[in-house]
C-alpha cells in the first residue's frame, strides 16, 4: 500500500505537472518547428547611389549570409551589411541557417540606375 491517501488534490497537481511539461517542451521546440526567420524592407527598390546598406533582423538563426558572404550578426539578431550595385538589376540573396539545419532564404531586387551628368552650361549640343 502506498503511503499517501488517492484524493482528487494528488490528481490535479499531476495534472498541472505534466502540462506544465508539456507547455514548456512546446515553447521550447518552437525554433525547430518554425526554423529561422529573416526580416528585411523594402525588398524592392530604385536607387541611385551606387552604395546600399542592407539591414533587418534575424530570428533563431546560426549563420547568415549576403550572396554568399557571411555577415556579422548581434545578439538581438540585428544586422546591417553594405553592398556595391552594379548598373542595373541587382539581386541580393540573404541566407539563413539555425541550429538544426534549417535554412530559409529572402531576396532583395534593386534597381541601380546611374545618375545622368548633365550637360556642361554653354556648350550646345550640335548635329
Amino acid at each position: 500500500m502506498l503511503p499517501y491517501r488517492d484524493s482528487r488534490l494528488v490528481h490535479f497537481i499531476l495534472l498541472a505537472f505534466f502540462v506544465a511539461v508539456v507547455a514548456y517542451a512546446f515553447f521550447e521546440g518552437q525554433a525547430l518547428l518554425r526554423g529561422p526567420t529573416i526580416n528585411v524592407s523594402p525588398r524592392v527598390m530604385e536607387v541611385s547611389d551606387s552604395f546600399v546598406v542592407v539591414s533587418g533582423t534575424a530570428e533563431r538563426i546560426t549563420q547568415l549570409s549576403l550572396n554568399g558572404a557571411p555577415i556579422a550578426i548581434t545578439e538581438d539578431g540585428a544586422f546591417e551589411e553594405g553592398y556595391v550595385l552594379t548598373p542595373g538589376y541587382n539581386l541580393l540573396i540573404l541566407d539563413a541557417r539555425d541550429k538544426y539545419g534549417k535554412t530559409t532564404q529572402r531576396s532583395i531586387e534593386i534597381f541601380y540606375k546611374e545618375p545622368t551628368s548633365p550637360s556642361p552650361e554653354g556648350v550646345a549640343d550640335e548635329f
